[in-house]
């Protein structure tokens, strides 16, 4: 019988955790401190970026389009920053928290600059974290949230905006644009026109990127999906290498070597690690 509080749930980046390194996946998606009962997250100056304008630009979607660019932007982001300065952002000095908090501001005023669709209406999937029943009878649930949906009238469709921070673009077989046409077909009852990555870094308008064939990608995604299941039922999410450098930062937590530094809006318990200082201290060119 469906259980949305027993299912197994997974989004694009468990999957890809899944994937890649499957113990690492376990430390982030399955395992909780037992003195919270928190599941855990390091704390990086480059997520924090992302997180920071992430925020100020999905609030966008929630206000009249005319309204959305009445006032300026960076000061919606030094609000925003708020949640993530210091430690608890992964912070260690105040030279890399500038850098990185400069580097946001950039990618702000951009937008600013050149806001395109983000001057059209907008959808809101009325959900805070969008799901639906990828197969009830194996009692798995496919979730993930989109970053904005401009709202085209014409055709009474959507088009999906996806917000990029990072300098690397994303890799053409990725199953993140296939699992967000799956849960706005889902979600909402608009039909799909065209998905775009925007990254902010480099362009000052988003890329439109071809849309799979979505029949053929939910039967990928239920495959991987049911792999992982498996491996949570055997308990089978071990290194495949053995150790290797994405699942060992997480293992120090495991083993009570980091530092805790609070918990973020997601309910985790964030930490950061020794090695990290050292990291800020020699430079970090983002």
């Amino acid at each position: 019988m469906a259980d949305k509080f027993a299912a197994t749930w997974v989004s694009h980046s468990s999957i890809g955790d899944f994937l890649n390194w499957p113990r690492g996946y376990f430390l982030k998606n399955v395992w909780k401190r037992p003195e919270t009962g928190h599941k855990v997250q390091i704390s990086s100056p480059p997520a924090s970026l992302g997180l920071a304008v992430h925020d100020v630009l999905e609030s966008l979607s929630i206000l009249p389009a005319q309204k959305r660019f009445q006032e300026p932007l960076v000061p919606k982001l030094e609000i925003a920053w708020e949640k993530y300065t210091g430690k608890l952002g992964g912070f260690f000095d105040v030279e890399t928290e500038y850098r990185f908090k400069t580097k946001a501001e950039e990618m702000i005023r951009k937008v600013e600059k050149n806001p395109g669709p983000l001057t059209n209406l907008a959808v809101k999937i009325e959900m805070n974290l969008p799901y639906f029943w990828l197969s009830e009878e194996l009692n798995i649930i496919l979730c993930g949230k989109i970053d904005w949906l401009e709202y085209l009238k014409e055709t009474d469709s959507v088009n999906i905006i996806d917000f990029k921070t990072g300098k690397h673009e994303e890799s053409p077989d990725s199953l993140q644009l296939p699992i967000y046409v799956l849960l706005v077909n889902n979600c909402q009852k608009r039909k799909v026109e065209g998905a775009f990555y925007w990254y902010l870094d480099s362009s000052d308008k988003p890329v439109q990127k071809t849309i799979p064939d979505i029949d053929k990608a939910q039967k990928q995604i239920l495959k991987i999906a049911k792999d992982i299941k498996l491996a949570r039922t055997l308990n089978k999410l071990k290194c495949l290498f053995n150790g290797c450098p994405h699942c060992e930062p997480l293992e120090k937590i495991f083993k009570g070597e980091g530092e805790f530094v609070g918990i973020n809006s997601f309910g985790q318990d964030c930490f950061v690690l020794p090695q990290q200082a050292a990291e800020s201290r020699e430079g970090v060119i983002v």
